[in-house]
């Protein structure tokens, strides 16, 4: 049995992607942003307090308002880490629908991405982000020791993620944006709800499980860890406590766990054992608090699972059926309905939102939804979809629109939306339900960020609620007339309806999130419900009750009630953050912020295509090596490297410069090689050792294109690339050795579409990938031949869910000096059998599945995430090598998915055992894997 190991070697640049991409309040994972805006947004740029606040022209106003803000409150922020002076650029992207925000290294940036989620905290969203990403660059600043440039950032960046654990850098940026503001998450029910239920339900966490999350249960997020237990590190330790732990890491990094043996330094206990005893705090305390409030029990209109699954936003469609939006585990989100016995039937899948939303009435179904840009992904749009349920009938209502919560009139004719325009103006629009024709714009003088609209049933008033820095307001609008029912509140008010006279809502008055009523006349509030963990999403129903949702250990599930008035109750919520706030003593940080007016400067992209940042080590593999120097600029629209790396089996030195241009349609790029090579070959029968040196450019020219509809991806690429190489040094080589490679030409084009996946997944349910290259070589008369290859990957849904059943068939034809080469997908263990003739075609088939969820904590050794198993029949040369019946390769495989150490990356490790046919006399092969991924 031949022994083969498969290593990915860890490469820095990608390492420092461990830091996390400090997302403030979107669930939409990413690390950061290396997307294009179009050429032809028109940036602007202001200095002000060491920030460089770099800007599209239409948010002139908001970039003044930041550029007085952030210096402003970046001394308080920054003071409980010792940091009271900063310098970095930070961008504000406006041309997306996705509310994100970070902080990096390589380069050092910061971006706030300005178009609000339509369920945020109760403040300005700009000063939302900007309390909780400067934190980050406090904290950066701490580590770095306050340098303008930490050279080499990537080595800083890779470092932070390695050594210090994401949910710490999350914690300290909410205790802060809590301890600070008048707002944050830290007092906000509903974000630590998932945690707060399981520990009530008794069903408490390893540190691995809440830090790493799960495949199986709702696990707390690192964010919400991390929160916990930096509020009760400054409870117990003080307000430096996150300084005295940043400082000593900085002091002595090279520690295995030094995060960990630096809490225990000032703590006495490691971060696991200190884990357990926050558990164990907040078991208590929730406790406590749960013998304050009266709930009631809500019986389930939805099947029971174990695997954590919600059915968002219920409604009936009558006495007997449910329409929910359903997720879970091993399901992308999709329309349902439960009929009374709580038998499920599946209508059809989405597209991803930034909150599950969805409006029924009439037969008549809307959502709105996130499409991308097909090549610049810095923008997108979020457009209005309709089905009706009768005619079975889809419509897209809006292209290119910037829509959001869209609500039906009773009868399924009009719609009310939020419209967000790039300059960041807020209004709320009328729609025609059939054409998608914007009817009337309601005037928003005050501008104030506007959510979730709602008609009454006669259609002439509307619900909605306003954010601004003084908080969340309840408004009425009658015509023109607008009346504030609730003003300027710090509690979560969302999602109003109209049911009779009054305007149903949820908040969290009593210390968790339910439903209440406010009498419109009389501005009375009373609750409707009394849920444990929190109830939401209120629908009325023909019978005069409301259905809506009720959350348990597993997610959000289905509950029924009559329409019963009690007592709102008394406020019990646990703020874990007033320990900390007490420390600060600061109040809001935007009470006093100055009113200057700024210089305003425009930005040039052609001014600043380069910003060097890194030298890393480069490993290509056991061989090759070396130091790489990093230039990526700001915008991300062009990429620079060069470096030197060792050839250690022939001890020789390489040169590399590699640039591509990203701004315009195409993806424009040139690498450069100075490279040793080596052959051997016969002369005179006798094998001689030849050497020479060679320069070699590449030059490439791609469109990559992508886009989505529902739940439906699709993808398209076209490369074209030439290349030249001039050889030199060549005295050890034959007369007759070619000398220059004249401009050779490859061609590949690749279409891809696949259904959305869920993370149980091992591929998509249906996926096809088909690929076409063409190389050949029609200017160089001294080097014919030429390959064509055609590739093709047809996934298909497997026995169960979540398994994947792989067809894969690949053809080639190759002649001249291509006629050796390998340009399709080859069986597992091609390259230790020894070939019969040369490549023609394959034909693959792979059936994988995942089979257990343990969620194994190992120590601190390793946390096992799930094991995967698969079988395997391969085939090659079809006609030449084998029969049909044949295959060169079969066998079984067996990956897992963990985190090594306690780090961030899943790394992916495997087996394969690889049976060869017996024609070709060899033992049956091992290989094993080591793949990583963020």
């Amino acid at each position: 049995m031949k022994l083969i190991i498969s290593n990915k070697i860890l490469y820095i640049k990608y390492l420092s992607l461990l830091t996390l991409s400090f997302i403030s309040q979107s669930i939409f994972g990413q690390i950061f942003s290396t997307a294009q805006n179009p050429l032809s947004v028109r940036w602007s740029y202001i200095e002000s307090g060491g920030f460089k606040i770099i800007y599209p022209r239409e948010l002139e106003k908001d970039a003044q308002r930041m550029a007085n803000t952030l210096p402003a409150i970046y001394p308080k922020i920054g003071l409980s880490l010792r940091q009271q002076n900063t310098s970095i650029p930070l961008l504000l992207q406006n041309r997306g629908t996705i509310a994100n925000g970070f902080v990096q290294l390589g380069p050092k940036k910061s971006e706030f991405y300005t178009t609000p989620p339509q369920y945020f905290d109760s403040q300005d969203w700009l000063n939302n982000l900007a309390v909780h990403e400067l934190r980050h660059i406090a904290q950066f600043d701490k580590l770095t020791d306050g340098q303008t440039h930490p050279f080499p950032e990537l080595v800083y960046f890779a470092y932070f993620g390695a050594g210090i654990p994401i949910w710490f850098f999350e914690g300290d940026a909410v205790v802060n944006e809590t301890a600070l503001t008048e707002s944050g998450r830290g007092r906000q029910p509903k974000w630590i709800m998932p945690f707060r239920t399981s520990i009530l339900e008794g069903k408490k966490f390893s540190y691995s499980k809440a830090y790493f999350g799960s495949n199986k249960d709702v696990t707390p997020g690192y964010y919400q860890t991390g929160y916990l237990m930096v509020a009760d590190m400054k409870e117990k330790y003080g307000k430096f406590i996150s300084d005295s732990l940043l400082g000593d890491i900085r002091k002595r990094p090279l520690r295995l766990y030094p995060f960990s043996q630096s809490l225990k330094k000032f703590t006495g206990e490691n971060t696991k054992k200190y884990f357990h005893s926050v558990q164990e705090k907040l078991a208590e305390k929730w406790e406590a608090q749960k013998e304050k409030i009266q709930t009631e029990n809500y019986e389930s209109l939805n099947s029971k699972t174990s695997l954590a699954t919600n059915y968002f936003l219920p409604v009936r469609l009558n006495k007997n059926q449910i329409l929910a939006l359903k997720e879970s585990k091993q399901d992308a989100r999709f329309f349902v309905i439960i009929n009374e016995d709580k038998t499920e039937k599946k209508l059809f899948g989405i597209g991803y939102q930034e909150q599950p939303w969805f409006s029924y009435k009439n037969d008549v179904l809307v959502w709105d939804e996130i499409r991308y840009d097909p090549r610049y992904k810095q923008r997108s749009y979020s457009v209005i979809c309709s089905y009706n349920l009768k005619t079975k009938k889809f419509k897209k209502l809006s292209s290119k629109s910037r829509l959001f919560s869209p609500n039906l009139s009773e009868d399924g004719k009009k719609i009310i939306a939020a419209k967000v325009e790039i300059n960041n103006q807020f209004n709320l629009v009328e729609i025609d339900a059939s054409s998608g024709k914007i009817l009337k714009s309601y005037p928003n003088p005050e501008n104030e960020i506007l959510q979730t609209p709602d008609f009454d049933k006669t259609g002439n008033r509307i619900a909605y609620i306003s954010v601004s820095e003084k908080g969340k307001s309840l408004w009425l609008m009658e015509g023109e007339k607008k009346t504030r029912l609730i003003s300027n509140s710090r509690q979560q008010l969302s999602r109003p309806i109209f049911i009779d006279d009054k305007i149903v809502f949820n908040a969290h008055f009593n210390g968790i999130d339910n439903i209440y009523s406010l009498d419109i006349q009389s501005k009375k509030i009373n609750a409707l419900s009394s849920s444990e963990y929190g109830a939401f999403n209120p629908a009325e129903t023909e019978d005069g009750k409301i259905i809506f949702n009720d959350y348990k250990i597993n997610g959000y599930e289905i509950a029924e009630k009559e329409i019963v008035e009690r007592p709102v109750g008394k406020l019990s919520f646990v703020d874990f953050s007033s320990a900390a706030e007490k420390q600060e003593n600061a109040g809001n940080v935007f009470n006093h912020i100055p009113e200057n007016t700024f210089q305003s400067k425009r930005f040039y992209q052609g001014l600043n295509l380069f910003s060097f940042h890194s030298i890393i080590p480069v490993i290509d593999n056991e061989y090759l090596f070396g130091l790489e120097l990093q230039s990526n600029n700001l915008l991300n629209t062009m990429d620079f490297y060069t470096g030197a790396k060792y050839h250690r089996d022939i001890k020789r030195f390489e040169y590399t410069a590699d640039v591509s241009y990203k701004a315009l349609y195409p993806i424009f790029s040139v690498a450069y090689r100075n490279r040793p090579k080596r052959t051997f070959y016969r002369a005179k029968n006798v094998t001689q050792q030849g050497d020479w040196r060679e320069n070699y450019i590449k030059l490439n020219a791609s469109v990559p294109l992508s886009f989505n509809a529902r739940n439906q991806n699709y993808s398209f690429t076209l490369n074209a690339a030439t290349s030249f190489t001039q050889r030199y040094m060549a005295e050890t080589m034959p007369v007759n050795f070619i000398r220059t490679l004249k401009f050779p030409l490859e061609y590949n084009l690749t279409f891809n579409h696949s259904v959305r996946t869920t993370e149980r997944d091992i591929a998509p349910k249906w996926a096809q990938v088909f690929r076409a290259t063409y190389n050949h070589q029609p200017f160089d008369k001294n080097l014919g031949g030429e390959i064509l290859a055609l590739e093709s990957f047809l996934y298909f849904p497997g026995f169960a869910k979540n398994h994947s059943f792989l067809a894969s068939f690949n053809y080639q034809k190759a002649s001249g000096v291509n006629q050796y080469a390998t340009e399709i997908t080859t069986v597992y263990g091609y390259n230790n059998i020894l070939a019969k003739s040369k490549l023609q075609n394959s034909m693959l088939f792979n059936y994988r599945f995942p089979f257990a969820f343990p969620d194994w904590e190992l120590s601190s050794l390793a946390y096992i995430r799930n094991f995967r198993a698969g079988l395997f029949c391969h085939y090659e040369n079809i006609g030449v090598d084998t029969n049909i019946g044949e295959p060169k390769t079969y066998g079984v495989e067996l990956n897992s998915s963990l985190n090594i150490l306690r780090y961030q990356p899943v790394v992916d490790v495997g087996a394969r055992l690889v049976l060869v046919n017996k024609i070709y006399n060899q033992n049956p092969i091992l290989e094993f894997s080591f793949n990583y991924s963020f």
